[in-house]
């Protein structure tokens, strides 16, 4: 699907800011950091990739991913306006070369919460080094 119809069906104008952060997100393949965004949109401009960034939150365009290494990622949801829980899948982070990839084949295992508790969210990372770093 297009981007700017993806926009349009959030119900967002497809401004041509919006249009860039999010096929940067697409082309990467991989959760992104506002930072990764920065650099490579050089011509838009940090405030406007943050500002991108919590709309597309609060629309479920994207999920941000806590790695554990102090900045967030954030990846477009393959769902957008089904489920929640349809986006949910574990990552890995990379110790070596910091990267973090999408395990979206692998669903997150259930857990049994004690009763009276209720999840919004799960943030599932496994850390170890990826097939290239392994390689060195």
């Amino acid at each position: 699907m297009e981007i700017s119809h993806i926009l349009s069906e959030a119900g967002l104008r497809p401004s041509p800011v919006r249009i860039l952060v999010a096929r940067a997100i697409a082309g990467a393949g991989r959760p992104v950091s506002s930072l990764e965004l920065e650099r490579a949109l050089e011509t838009v401009d940090r405030s406007s990739i943050t500002r991108t960034l919590v709309l597309f939150s609060s629309k479920g365009l994207v999920h941000s991913v806590d790695d554990g290494s102090g900045s967030v990622k954030y990846e477009l949801c393959r769902h957008f306006g089904e489920e929640h829980d349809a986006d949910l899948h574990p990552h890995f982070h990379c110790l070596s070369c910091g990267r973090t990839f999408c395990l979206d084949s692998e669903p997150i295992p259930p857990v049994a919460l004690p009763e009276g508790f209720e999840a919004s969210s799960a943030n599932y990372v496994i850390k170890g080094l990826c097939p290239s770093c392994r390689k060195k």
